[in-house]
């Protein structure tokens, strides 16, 4: 049994799982240093990047540390150890430690951090709080009729048609197509010089927009015709599998102090900061939560009809905003996405069995509390 792989192959998996296209303007995720052709067989995942962190990858003989916040920020133009992060820099080089980050790519993904984050609250019916726009794409292609269902299956393998928890969509129309095919032409179909008509079918499939290749190399891959007519058209509509923080139901209501009981137990905070609602005796049934700094979805965790927003990073005058119609929980940014180092041990075992995958002794949270 083969127990090494490459950087490659774990960047390859982690990206199909959260695409990096999904990283926001301001980020950094993806390899940070390192050599994605080298061979490695132990992985350490931190949430955060340290020079503690990587002393420990050096002493378990981990050859990348896979972190959910990226070390590097901000551009570096000195190595010189001035701070924490040039040390780290300097650390993970010197050992030969590679590092790759996985962050906000893997908070706009459904089955990402704020997935596990729900799943400790017990939260049911989960979705995504605020979906992301301009997300999908829409090809539409002309084929011959009898090369429909071809083109589709390859369409499909590809990952176009996927739409909510509905796979294989596709529409179709039925038209005639003409062409004359000139003397430098190799035609499927008809003779050189003389129009031809033919049964065609267009048809039309949505796509995120980080699979235009593979869905543009599946379709010239099965298509009989050299040259090709279809377009490509941008959609605004909603990607409803996509997008910032989540919102679900607990299995019961609860009081607003059995409630923040419960978040405490459950998330293991130190404290909780929140607020209350106008009325006492109204209780916590609809969820919303996001991990991180999560204060920039409120608006639509009160559109969305949630009683509680549990995050971290709230600014003491934003807690006025909730003017007494949902509860604000914050927990603090590290304990929203404490479990993210669990997730990501769990998809890479089952990925790579025979892979050897560490979880962080390290404690990378900068805050206590007394």
């Amino acid at each position: 049994m083969n127990n090494k792989i490459k950087i490659k192959e774990l960047i390859a998996f982690l990206e199909s799982t959260a695409p990096i296209q999904l990283q926001e303007s301001y980020d950094n995720c993806g390899l940070l240093c390192g050599d994605s052709e080298q061979t490695v067989s132990n992985v350490l995942v931190s949430l955060d990047c340290t020079e503690a962190v990587i002393a420990e990858a050096v002493a378990k003989k981990c050859e990348i540390v896979v972190c959910h916040h990226p070390v590097i920020f901000k551009g570096l133009k000195k190595l010189t150890g001035s701070n924490y992060v040039e040390r780290t820099m300097i650390a993970a080089i010197k050992n030969g430690v590679a590092i790759y980050a996985i962050h906000t790519n893997l908070d706009n993904v459904s089955h990402g951090v704020n997935a596990i984050f729900a799943e400790k609250l017990g939260l049911r019916n989960t979705r995504i709080l605020a979906p992301k726009s301009s997300e999908l794409k829409k090809l539409g292609v002309y084929v011959p009729s009898d090369n429909r269902e071809q083109l589709l299956d390859a369409l499909f393998s590809a990952g176009a048609g996927e739409i909510g928890n509905y796979a294989e969509c596709s529409f179709s129309i039925e038209g005639t197509g003409s062409f004359m095919a000139m003397d430098n032409s190799n035609p499927y179909v008809g003779e050189k010089g003389i129009r031809h008509h033919e049964k065609e079918t267009r048809i039309e499939v949505v796509f995120p927009r980080w699979k235009e290749r593979e869905i543009l190399s599946a379709m010239r891959s099965n298509h009989p015709y050299e040259e090709i007519a279809f377009d490509v058209v941008s959609l605004d509509n909603t990607f409803q599998s996509v997008g910032a923080g989540l919102i679900g139901e607990l299995p019961e209501e609860m009081s607003t102090s059995d409630f923040i009981a419960m978040v405490k137990s459950k998330m293991k905070a130190g404290v909780v900061r929140y607020t209350t609602l106008n009325d006492p005796q109204q209780k916590i049934k609809k969820v919303a939560l996001c991990g991180g700094s999560g204060s920039f979805l409120l608006s639509q965790a009160k559109s969305a009809g949630a009683q509680a927003f549990v995050t971290g990073d709230f600014k003491y005058h934003e807690f006025f905003d909730a003017e007494g119609k949902i509860v604000i929980a914050d927990i603090g940014h590290f304990e929203s996405e404490q479990f993210t180092i669990d997730l990501l041990v769990a998809w890479i075992r089952k990925k790579f069995p025979t892979f050897a995958v560490h979880f962080t002794d390290t404690n990378t949270n900068p805050i206590n509390y007394l």
